[in-house]
C-alpha cells in the first residue's frame, strides 16, 4: 500500500458528496464547462487498482457502471469517458465524465485545449437533471451494497 500522508483524497471528499459507502464514495466535480463530471473514489488509500482484491475491484467497477448508467439515462451524452489516472493524486479514483458534442473540448480529453467556447444554455439543461441523476446513483449504490441487492 502506498502512503496516505498529504493525500488530498484522504483529507477531503474530492467534490460534492453524492453517496458515501463502506468502501467508496461518489462525488460530483465542479469543473467549469463539464456539468456531468463525477469521481468514484476508493475510501482506503491505495494508488493502484491492482492493489484491491478481486471482490473489491468488482465492487469498484460496479460503482463506476452505476454512475455511467445514471449519466446515460438522465443526461443523454454523446459519450461517457472513464479514466483512472492518479498521476497528480495517487489515490485510486475513477473519473466518470458525461461528454457532449457541444462541450468545450469534445471530442478531445477535457484536460487538453478547448475546441470551442462554453455553451452555458446547454450546461444549464444538464445541471437541471443532476438531482435526478444523483438520486439514481444513490439508489443503485445502496442496492449494490445490500447483500441481497
Amino acid at each position: 500500500m502506498s502512503s496516505s500522508f498529504g493525500c488530498a483524497l484522504c483529507a477531503q471528499d474530492g467534490g460534492s458528496l453524492v453517496w458515501y459507502g463502506k468502501a467508496l464514495r461518489v462525488v460530483h466535480v465542479e469543473e467549469a464547462g463539464f456539468p456531468g463530471y463525477y469521481r468514484v473514489i476508493w475510501n482506503a488509500h491505495v494508488a493502484e487498482f491492482s492493489e484491491l482484491s478481486d471482490e473489491a475491484r468488482a465492487a469498484c467497477m460496479a460503482a463506476v457502471v452505476c454512475v455511467e448508467r445514471a449519466l446515460i439515462e438522465h443526461l443523454q451524452p454523446a459519450k461517457v469517458n472513464l479514466a483512472a489516472l492518479g498521476n497528480m493524486v495517487p489515490h485510486l479514483h475513477w473519473h466518470v465524465i458525461a461528454r457532449f458534442q457541444w462541450d468545450t473540448h469534445f471530442p478531445n480529453a477535457i484536460w487538453g485545449p478547448a475546441q470551442r467556447p462554453r455553451d452555458l444554455e446547454q450546461e444549464a439543461v444538464v445541471r437541471a437533471q443532476l438531482e435526478a441523476t444523483h438520486a439514481d446513483i444513490r439508489a443503485a449504490l445502496v442496492k449494490a451494497e445490500t447483500p441481497d441487492g
